[in-house]
């Protein structure tokens, strides 16, 4: 969510000889079905697929639509779930539309304020350059997608029952200071999926590719090579 191709930047440099990579910015569409069949209009025939936090719903999304089209899954700071309750739909329409009304009200600036306590490990908010690059990427985001990308994350589908059927090499990678999307969520996911392994990223929240990005494309060469 928020995120360009400014996120990938390390990856995209440091796979290069072991791959093409490509990164397919969200444009301000509504559900991740429709997210992931723009994935699937711009992408090659077979590829190996990586998506972060909400891409990882597109991921998984993408499997759900064209299974024998994606050779390997890599799944970062994500989740698979569905909302579980009303009480639990309540509370996340209510923290969304928060960030909303600041975001219309005071601007995308004002925002990213907000939004850095939730994506970034505390120790890392001394590195000024990683807070100055995330606040520039969410800052360079319009108030409209991020009204597409909160309908989208507020009606996704549940994709527990999916994840047996994933039969193509899966990487999981979490950062362990992750409060948002932690560890144990990451560990669920590959119990479920049967080709899977997991990686923690030490010293990371959630925003791990640019929090680590030696080691998350440490763990996604070796993912792409195995």
């Amino acid at each position: 969510m928020l995120c360009d191709g400014a996120f990938w930047a390390a990856q995209v440099r440091g796979l290069a000889e072991v791959s093409a990579p490509r990164v397919i910015a969200n444009e301000a569409l509504d559900s991740f079905e429709k997210m992931a069949s723009r994935v699937l209009a711009l992408a090659p025939e077979r590829f190996a697929l990586a998506g972060h936090s909400m891409g990882g719903r597109v991921a998984l999304e993408v499997f759900r639509q064209a299974p024998e089209r994606v050779t390997k899954l890599a799944l970062l700071a994500t989740d698979y779930r569905g909302v579980t309750s009303a009480d639990e739909r309540a509370a996340e329409v209510a923290q969304r539309q928060a960030w909303l009304e600041t975001a219309r009200e005071d601007g995308m600036e004002a925002f990213a304020k907000i939004w850095l306590k939730q994506v970034v490990a505390p120790a890392n908010f001394s590195d000024r350059a990683l807070v100055a690059a995330i606040t520039a990427m969410t800052v360079r985001q319009s108030v409209a997608l991020l009204e597409a990308q909160t309908l989208a994350a507020l009606v996704r589908a549940d994709y527990a029952a999916m994840l047996p059927r994933i039969d193509c090499p899966t990487l999981l990678c979490a950062g362990d200071a992750d409060t948002w999307r932690p560890v144990a969520l990451h560990e669920e996911m590959a119990a479920l999926i049967p080709s899977s392994r997991s990686v923690v990223i030490e010293g990371s929240g959630h925003m791990l590719a640019m929090e680590r990005p030696a080691a998350v494309t440490k763990a996604l060469r070796a993912w792409l090579l195995a």
